[in-house]
């Protein structure tokens, strides 16, 4: 069944989101992605649709985030090459998903997260900062996932590094689409 993207306000440049998805597709196909697993949010819905109609990769769509490092495990186990596609505040919410599965059964899963909130780190009042945004990374320092930041232009790259990573780690690691 394809994995229904419901289209929210973005008030991004969305010739760059798409062309920025473009070239992640590229990677994720290049890298050998069987399944995506995971959730659409308004950074990652354009790639969702991509990798949706595209042949050599199956988009699983989850209700709930934890549920995703389940899928993607069992995806693992059976042979495959999954990625799991999830926004931060995601992450957030499936904590015992990534822990009792992903990583404790060392799974070397590639993700990529959206940064909800990164912009607002910046400002100079702190009311004014997403807490979203302020939790995630030392979430991800205390959960012990490794990530790389996802910059414009060295997508392939820096999944390519993120999936090596993964894979000699025995463990999953996040490239953050800042």
């Amino acid at each position: 069944m394809p994995c229904k993207v419901v289209p929210r306000e973005f008030t991004g440049d969305a010739s760059s989101l798409r062309s920025r998805s473009e070239r992640m597709v590229s990677a994720l196909v290049g890298l050998g992605c069987t399944h995506v697993v995971g959730i659409p949010d308004n950074a990652t819905r354009i790639l969702f649709e991509l990798l949706s109609a595209h042949q050599q990769v199956q988009v699983v769509p989850v209700c709930r985030e934890g549920e995703a490092w389940a899928i993607a495990s069992g995806l693992w186990v059976g042979g495959k090459q999954p990625v799991v596609i999830i926004q931060n505040t995601g992450f957030l919410e499936s904590g015992d998903g990534y822990r009792g599965t992903a990583y404790e059964m060392e799974v070397p899963l590639l993700v990529v997260m959206d940064y909800r909130g990164y912009h607002t780190l910046s400002h100079s009042d702190p009311n004014h900062c997403d807490s979203a945004a302020r939790f995630f990374e030392p979430t991800m320092k205390a959960w012990n996932l490794a990530y790389y930041l996802l910059n414009e232009g060295e997508e392939e790259a820096t999944l390519k590094a993120a999936l090596a990573k993964a894979q000699k780690l025995g463990r999953p690691v996040a490239a953050i689409m800042a």
